[in-house]
């Protein structure tokens, strides 16, 4: 009885170590992908902020998102 409950814990540890690793890459991953978005939200703050400033000036929707797209580009450019 003692070898048959002991292979029941062994079978259960090296299982909750695999789920443990899975779980570790699975926050790694996450946490990768929150810190990419909010470095790219960071990244096109200004833009969004010149865009919001050329539409409400000028009420052009299409200026705006010129504005947006080019101010966008050299911010990209700027961080190579």
């Amino acid at each position: 009885m003692d070898i048959a409950y002991a292979n029941i814990i062994l079978a259960v540890s090296v299982l909750g170590f695999e789920l443990d690793i899975i779980a570790l890459v699975a926050l790694v991953i996450i946490g990768l992908i929150i810190i990419f978005l909010l470095r790219v939200v960071l990244v096109l703050i200004p833009a969004a902020l010149v865009a919001f400033v050329v539409w409400w000036l000028t009420g052009s929707t299409f200026w705006a998102g010129i504005a947006f797209l080019v101010i966008a580009a050299l911010s990209v450019l700027k961080k190579l």
